[in-house]
């Protein structure tokens, strides 16, 4: 996974000031509340509605994958064609939009990017609001699924026997209950406080990764553990996601749970 993950508002600015194929997705976790601002000619796009199912047994956790139908028609309704940029962004830097990032990197678009921190970085950098995108021209791409990998419940539980499986929820839902064998790396400590990612080193020392194999990464619903694994992915290093994450886990009456702190970095 070659391709940039981040793109600061400076940046971005820049590219859509050129007059770039740059189509802009606003991605909302609240599907009833309209943000106060956005970034120009943004697409709304919802985290439940469009970036998940919704008719899934409880298994299949909280946000499991929207079917690749559907997703394809929601694609081509924002705009997109086989040369379009796309740059996601929310706006409480609340991993809507790296959820955003792993589904249409799954479903194959290349290039794909998070505006890092968010429209809180957009707006501190002093580019202005704007209008949401009125009606834009249908896009053609045609989706490629399964490019990205993919854990199962199996999958998650052998790498959380071999110590590689990393749960990216906050420590008190950590404690509550986790997949046994996780340790816990909280997606909120790859930020500062201003919601940015850290610098590089910094990431690299909060996931280990100096040991030899790649961690596979979950969360409660597939949200906070996509950030993770864009985060690595902007590390070089191409993680799995366990898409049904603690939610289908915990559903499973056969999977056990365990409580406690564990290995924690909250």
């Amino acid at each position: 996974m070659t391709a940039p993950v981040f793109i600061t508002a400076d940046a971005l600015a820049a590219r859509l000031a050129a007059g770039e194929d740059v189509r802009v997705l606003e991605v909302r976790r609240d599907d009833t509340a309209v943000p106060p601002g956005h970034v120009p000619g943004a697409v709304p796009v919802s985290l439940v509605e469009d970036l998940a199912r919704t008719d899934a047994p409880a298994t299949a956790g909280r946000r499991p994958l929207p079917g690749v139908a559907e997703l394809q028609r929601a694609v081509r309704r924002w705009g997109i064609t086989a040369g379009t940029s796309v740059v996601v962004y929310d706006h409480d830097v609340d991993f809507a939009a790296a959820r955003g990032w792993w589904v249409l990197r799954w479903a194959g678009l290349d290039d794909v990017r998070i505006l890092d921190g968010g429209w809180p970085a957009w707006a501190r950098a002093g580019h202005p609001g704007g209008d949401l995108a009125g009606d834009v021209p249908e896009g053609d791409v045609t989706l490629r699924p399964g490019c990205l990998p993919e854990l199962d419940a199996d999958g998650a539980a052998q790498l959380a026997d071999a110590g590689a499986l990393i749960d990216a929820r906050g420590g008190d839902a950590f404690e509550k209950g986790h997949i046994p064998g996780a340790r816990n790396v909280s997606s909120r400590a790859t930020l500062t406080d201003e919601g940015a990612l850290r610098d590089p080193d910094a990431l690299r020392r909060l996931y280990g990764l100096d040991a030899a194999e790649v961690p596979g990464l979950y969360c409660g619903g597939g949200v906070a553990g996509a950030h993770a694994v864009a985060v690595l992915a902007h590390l070089g290093v191409t993680a799995p996601l366990y898409v049904g994450s603690f939610s289908a886990w915990s559903a499973d009456p056969v999977r056990p749970v365990g409580t406690g702190g564990g290995q924690r970095v909250s």
